[in-house]
């Protein structure tokens, strides 16, 4: 198969939302119908003794919640689909912010009884700044909840999108009868048995026959002809170009546990969805046609194998292909590297693959040479952005509880910290390490990992910080720089790249120290 075709089949896109909308039982549907896997494990149900297959980590499977982000892969109507499933739990924004510069496209689950929650702003909102195009899939429609037209307007003001319905409920709750497709012009009816894998369809060309009556009952059948009539007077039709450029979005409705609605999702989606795009690095744009192989790291996992110290830095191809055992250059060490092993994913089933093309996301063996926004290529100097560190909401003293373990305690915290978990910190004054993270849950996870992978203990100290922010000075032999460095010496720390942060203690003092050192700018991220 020629190359331009293996890029035209790939689809690699994001799902996200606020925790508990259904995010991770969808992405189980999905790989359903890709035949990926026989039985989807429900998160919630305790009677299935699966789990979900893309929660792998123990303290996943004991919290229902995904902490990482997993990559799966899998074939569709000759289609290569590539979902990146991100945790929603505000916790781990950092890392669904940093999977999002990877995607190509994005799916918003959003629960039809709590409508738009807080955490889907905050991720539309990453969205809408990279103009990527998004399909929004309203999940959980056999419950009672909202209105459909409510939470359609819910959708375009809160999260200021412009919405196209391409389905429509019929019912819903109790009432909950079925499906109307307006994409294909077909009905979905639901028959609340979960035990039927995938629901037959019944074409109808024209709403006004008194078949529909026959399906869902006269006062279905009436609700169903005026709702439709409404949607096709108020809202646009649908414009691939406009969804492409991330101008409209369209809506899906369904029930992912019951599996309901999800194959008009997959069907449209693998039609309309995006290509591999284009992406800018510092130096020019890169577009995924070129010949010379070209990526980007945005995450790394360690000890995805617990038996094995191994990590694994997850890496999207933007151009060219990727080829086993061939060098490449890492740019930010300028040397080379060759890899034996590369991974394609499925959870935790992986395999070695020869060759792998843009859109594409391999996982790389790594013995600590990489972090998180390194680029390799073939020898071009590039630099992808858009990788940034936030500044964390948290912060606090790592301290070791086991003296005799310190090594392991040392080195687990360096590695956890290039995985993108939380931010170290080191204090200039005593060298006393700080951790930051975005949510306190973070140093639960970091407790457990380090106990449980590294075999070491730590406590924590509470540190009373507001932010930290990443010092630029103009000119860093002034006599002003030179007095802020003395004055708030207590306040320095470096980073883990070695860049000067300074962890205010209120917004107050913040504030002061801005107004008496005018020459030096603070920053909130550290992509400055």
């Amino acid at each position: 198969m020629s190359f331009i075709k293996e890029i035209n089949r790939r689809r690699t896109f994001g799902i996200i939302s606020h925790p508990d909308a259904g995010k991770t039982t969808l992405t189980e549907k999905l790989l359903l119908f890709g035949g990926a896997i026989q039985e989807a494990g429900a998160v919630k149900s305790n009677k299935i003794k699966k789990g979900a297959t893309s929660d792998f980590m123990e303290i996943e499977r004991q919290r229902g919640i995904s902490v990482a982000t997993s990559v799966l892969a899998f074939e569709y109507d000759g289609i290569k689909i590539n979902i990146l499933d991100t945790p929603g739990h505000k916790d781990f924004a950092e890392d669904t912010f940093r999977t999002l510069t990877a995607v190509d496209s994005v799916i918003v689950v959003i629960d039809v009884a709590k409508g738009v929650e807080e955490q889907t702003e905050k991720l539309v909102e990453v969205c809408r700044m990279r103009n990527i195009p998004m399909i929004v899939f309203i999940n959980k429609m056999d419950r009672e909840g909202k209105d459909a037209f409510d939470l359609l307007d819910e959708v375009e003001q809160k999260l200021g999108l412009h919405v196209v319905p391409l389905s429509f409920p019929i019912g819903m709750g109790y009432d909950f009868k079925g499906i109307y497709n307006l994409w294909e012009n077909n009905i979905n009816l639901f028959s609340g048995d979960s035990r039927k894998d995938i629901e037959e369809t019944i074409e109808i060309s024209d709403l006004q026959s008194q078949e529909l009556n026959k399906l869902v009952g006269d006062k279905a059948a009436n609700t169903l002809r005026e709702e439709i009539e409404l949607v096709e007077g108020i809202y646009p039709t649908f414009d691939k170009d406009e969804y492409l450029n991330g101008k409209q979005q369209p809506v899906f409705f369904g029930s992912a546990l019951n599996n309901f609605g999800v194959r008009e999702l997959l069907d449209c989606f693998v039609e309309i969805a995006p290509k591999p795009r284009p992406k800018q690095s510092e130096e020019r744009l890169v577009r995924p046609e070129e010949d010379k192989f070209t990526g980007f790291v945005f995450k790394i996992h360690a000890n995805m194998d617990p038996n094995h110290r191994n990590r694994l830095a997850f890496v999207k191809i933007v151009s060219g292909e990727f080829r086993r055992n061939v060098s490449y250059l890492h740019v930010r060490k300028n040397k080379k590297v060759k890899f034996s092993s590369p991974n394609a994913f499925f959870a935790e089933k992986k395999e070695i693959v020869d060759i792998s093309y843009p859109g594409d996301i391999v996982g790389l063996q790594d013995t600590g040479t990489f972090k998180i926004g390194d680029t390799l290529t073939e020898g071009e100097v590039l630099n992808y952005k858009g990788v940034p560190s936030f500044s964390p909401e948290h912060f606090r003293y790592i301290n070791n509880a086991d003296p005799l373990k310190s090594k392991q305690l040392f080195k687990g915290i360096d590695q956890l910290m290039d995985e993108g978990v939380a931010q170290l910190f080191t204090l200039e004054l005593n060298g006393r390490k700080v951790i930051g993270t975005v949510g306190a849950l973070q140093y639960e996870v970091i407790q457990y990992r380090l106990e449980h992978e590294y075999g070491a203990k730590c406590t924590y100290e509470n540190l009373n910080v507001h932010k930290a922010c990443w010092v630029e000075a103009k000119d860093p032999k002034s006599a002003e720089y030179k007095e802020f460095l003395r004055v708030k010496q207590r306040f320095l720390a470096k980073d883990k790249q070695g860049q000067l942060v300074f962890l205010a203690d209120s917004p107050f003092s913040l504030q002061m120290t801005q107004q008496k050192y005018p020459s030096i700018k603070f920053h909130f991220t550290s992509e400055y």
